[in-house]
């Protein structure tokens, strides 16, 4: 099966490389410098249990999903109407397109853009780009999504590769579990620069993330969906599974690029207000995180 995976970052790079390790023809779509190493060498696939070079297609350009039979969109929320726009003139008839990325309404406005179905998925890893074409894998790899006529088939496809992937009835209260996480752990660690592991020691952390959780399932019981299992042990056991990571958002913010807050926090905080829900937590990380975006790129002058 051809797969191709739009926006070649960690997630993409993982679950291609997972794909493509698994026996089928996948191409990655991503940035000049990861393409031209993932070409010349083969991706770097640096796993808790294996490290080698998995050999694929790169390229840069969104034709490369012409003739794919399902297609990944990992790029950040932030891309997600320019990736649409470049993915529709080359989408095959018939593709079945799934949005692993951070936030709750991704598939919705991906969707919008391309005219057709588009699947969301829950996913739970922890990944980094270690350097260019070489993706480090430091925990999990699950992935949730709804029931629909392709569902079997996926099902099928990731665990022949080794990536379980459940489908859920439930998949709005899925979407929302995993936005809570994101939004008791993104931007406390964006703040912070710390692993959740060592940052949830921190005097009063403990206190700052039940708020946030709350907040959260407020707003998302407000809008009629029910949060599954028990989140704030879920919330927690994150400190545990994932103690080394830091989240994508600090990352960001090291690096002076913009983050993915507003589809974060920043969402939360919106619905909030739309729905008469104070959020004045979510508030707060929201703003000090767009504050530390704001910051001027130190001066490279000696």
């Amino acid at each position: 099966m051809k797969i191709a995976v739009m926006g070649a970052g960690a997630v993409g790079c993982y679950y291609g490389g997972m794909l493509a390790r698994g026996g089928h023809e996948v191409v990655l779509i991503g940035r000049p410098q990861h393409v031209a190493a993932i070409r010349r060498d083969g991706l770097l696939l640096d796993t808790q249990s294996f490290r080698e070079h998995v050999r694929l297609q790169a390229v840069t350009d969104a034709s490369g999903i012409a003739g794919a039979e399902v297609v990944l969109c990992c790029v950040k929320s932030t891309d997600t109407e320019i990736a649409g726009a470049q993915m529709k003139p080359h989408l095959a008839p018939g593709a079945v397109v799934l949005s692993l990325q951070n936030g709750y309404d991704n598939a919705a406005r991906l969707q919008a853009v391309l005219g057709c179905e588009v699947m969301p998925a829950v996913v739970y890893v922890a990944t980094e780009m270690a350097g260019p074409g070489h993706v480090k894998h430091h925990g999990r790899g699950e992935l949730v999504i709804g029931p629909s006529a392709a569902s079997q088939q996926l099902v099928s496809l990731f665990a022949a590769a080794g990536v379980p992937l459940e489908i859920s009835d439930n998949v709005a209260g899925a979407l929302w579990a995993k936005l809570i996480i994101n939004c008791a752990y993104n931007a406390l660690s964006a703040i912070t620069q710390m692993p959740y592991g060592r940052m949830v020691q921190g005097q009063g952390m403990e206190d700052v993330m039940r708020d946030v959780v709350d907040e959260c399932l407020a707003v998302a019981r407000a809008e009629g969906v029910s949060v599954p299992g028990d989140i704030r042990e879920a919330v927690q056991r994150i400190a545990v599974t994932m103690a080394g990571q830091i989240s994508s958002t600090a990352h960001d913010v090291a690096r002076h690029k913009p983050s993915e807050i507003d589809h974060l926090n920043g969402y939360v905080l919106r619905r909030g207000a739309a729905l008469g829900i104070a959020t004045p937590v979510n508030r707060v990380l929201h703003t000090l995180v767009k504050l530390l975006e704001s910051r001027p790129q130190p001066s490279t002058a000696s």
